[in-house]
């Protein structure tokens, strides 16, 4: 599944291709949602936001859509009245005079009047974006003491988008190699210290990821690939299993942790 990163730079991508543009036609699969593709002509879209793993995209007339992509969904960005050929299914298709932006194979896929979108189940239990700029490493660490988190393993609050939303599995791995903590912790056994480490690296590898890369690699890619690219962001542990640790040497495991692959090395990671 796309991680916070992902998510944030293909809402960066549909936003540049149609946002301002007044819509020439919109088309929905979903019986519920046909209504739509009379209603959305002639109005122009406002925005298109992430939040979390999810995207909102707002037109004028006050209505929102909510699109999720779990696994197997993907936004693309065409021409006007291209399709391009794909086994995938066409879920969503939104045309400017400039660009079509097309929604493949996602199934949760809702509209919201705009002003009552955040009673949606799934943004309603989001925790704070961790791609957020105005969120700080102090109330990340703050969060990490509530006593809703402080005593679970770290290795599964930090999938649970009720405390950080936009992490995912490869996040999960970078940040926990980063601060050098085993999945097994938990907040409540962290000092001041260690916690604020963790809180930075919840920040940093997320935004690093946003910034530069943040693309998974696939299972033949080599580390000296993994490695490349001065400052650009880099998997250290993640998918790495067996290859030695860039810091130490020691060769990387996969673990199973909460019936999720777990990546770290056995001598950084011993906090």
């Amino acid at each position: 599944m796309p991680e916070g990163p992902e998510i944030r730079r293909a809402a960066d991508r549909l936003a540049a291709a149609v946002v301002g543009q007044p819509l020439l036609c919109a088309e929905f699969a979903l019986p519920a949602l046909k209504r739509f593709e009379r209603e959305l002509p002639g109005q122009r879209i406002l925005s298109i936001t992430p939040r979390g793993k999810a995207l909102l995209t707002a037109f004028e007339s006050g209505w929102t859509l909510y699109s999720h992509n779990q696994l197997y969904g993907v936004w693309r960005v065409t021409l006007p009245g291209q399709r391009p050929a794909s086994t995938r299914s066409l879920r969503v298709a939104l045309e400017t005079a400039h660009a079509s932006i097309l929604l493949y194979s996602a199934s949760d896929i809702s509209m919201w009047r705009s002003d009552e979108i955040e009673a949606h189940p799934f943004l309603r239990r989001l925790g704070p974006d961790v791609l957020d700029p105005a969120l700080d490493a102090a109330a990340v660490a703050a969060r990490l003491q509530r006593p809703a988190f402080r005593g679970r393993a770290l290795g599964s609050l930090l999938l649970d988008q009720g405390f950080l939303a936009g992490m995912g599995n490869y996040l999960r791995a970078e940040v926990l190699f980063d601060a050098k903590l085993h999945p097994a912790r938990r907040p409540c056994d962290l000092d001041a210290a260690h916690t604020m480490r963790l809180a930075e690296a919840l920040l940093a590898i997320p935004r690093h990821s946003y910034a530069t890369r943040g693309i998974e690699p696939t299972a033949g890619m080599r580390a000296d690939y993994l490695a490349q690219g001065q400052g650009s962001f880099r998997f250290r542990v993640f998918k790495r299993d067996g290859l030695p640790c860039m810091t130490c040497g020691t060769s990387l495991l996969r673990i199973t942790h909460h019936s999720r692959p777990m990546y770290l090395c056995p001598h950084c990671q011993t906090d």
